[in-house]
């Protein structure tokens, strides 16, 4: 591109800035509009983030446990112990003695008295096998699980696969239904700045007509529309993100404090600068390919007599 032709596009995306500022209720209005329809599937995806991170956080802290052998010697169980630590998937092993899994038992199922009353412990010895958080998925918690149960020194392992299996069946449930949604609102977006050209072509329409009859190419007459649905979707893309950071701003305190009282760390996500780029990437893009359909479309129909 030459300096001239550079200078003639400056040119044209300032005055198109401008006529968005001489007009500030309606433009307001319409950047109102693209930054909810934005900042919607926008905080939805931060939402859905955090709940991931926090679904694999469940998964990962869930341990199976493994019930050894009755004949199984204190030393056997901690070679096995050892053994299962060097494994790759596993993140920590806990050896259980027969008196810490009697008073573990004892304390989380409150029979206390009726287990005082037996003469001996019925208990084997317990290892508690963490498996690796990225691997704490239903495909790789049953390959652990099929090779714990091969270990001839192991007699029972006991997880709950199913609640593995819903959590992350409800994840890419969402995880669907946001790609989805996102797509809708991105058409909305698309329509919502593609019915604002046309206005803005309707009411320009003998300026343009005047220019075509000067010999004024299609081209050169749907620039600063363009460039209008530009304006709209960076702006609108801006907007979006400061709505999403306010309300996580707003939704951290009592969030925190919910967590805090089930004895969690967690805290909602806020989007980041690379989040920003993103939302600044496509609203612009949205921003041009409604603006270059509208003017393609209604550009054609105004043609000088």
């Amino acid at each position: 591109m030459t300096r001239a032709g550079l200078r003639q596009h400056l040119d044209t995306a300032s005055d198109s800035l401008r006529r968005l500022a001489r007009q500030p209720l309606a433009s307001l209005m319409t950047l109102a509009v693209i930054a909810i329809t934005l900042a919607l599937p926008a905080g939805l995806h931060l939402v859905l983030a955090s709940a991931n991170q926090l679904s694999h956080h469940w998964a990962g802290s869930g341990s199976l446990s493994t019930f050894l052998r009755a004949e199984v010697r204190p030393a056997e169980a901690e070679q096995l112990r050892a053994k299962l630590q060097g494994q790759e998937a596993i993140e920590q092993v806990e050896l259980l003695s027969q008196e810490q899994a009697l008073s573990e038992f004892s304390l989380y199922s409150g029979f206390d008295e009726a287990l005082g009353l037996l003469e001996e412990n019925p208990l084997p010895m317990v290892l508690l096998v963490r498996p690796r958080a990225d691997l704490a998925q239903p495909d790789g918690m049953a390959q652990l699980l099929g090779q714990l149960r091969q270990e001839p020194l192991i007699e029972h392992v006991v997880v709950d696969l199913e609640w593995v299996k819903r959590l992350a069946a409800i994840t890419e449930t969402a995880r669907r239904a946001l790609l989805l949604l996102s797509l809708l609102l991105g058409l909305t977006v698309l329509l919502v700045i593609g019915n604002t050209i046309r206005l803005e072509i309707r009411t320009r329409q003998d300026e343009i007509i005047v220019v075509k009859l000067v010999g004024g190419s299609d081209a050169f007459v749907r620039r600063p529309f363009i460039y209008t649905g530009f304006w709209y979707g960076l702006f609108g893309g801006l907007g979006a993100w400061l709505l999403v950071v306010f309300a996580g701003a707003l939704l951290q305190g009592p969030i925190t404090e919910l967590a805090r009282l089930y004895q969690s760390d967690y805290q909602l996500g806020l989007l980041n600068l690379s989040s920003l780029g993103l939302l600044l990437l496509l609203g612009p893009l949205l921003g041009v390919l409604g603006a270059w359909s509208a003017s393609g479309r209604h550009l054609r129909a105004l043609e000088p007599e």
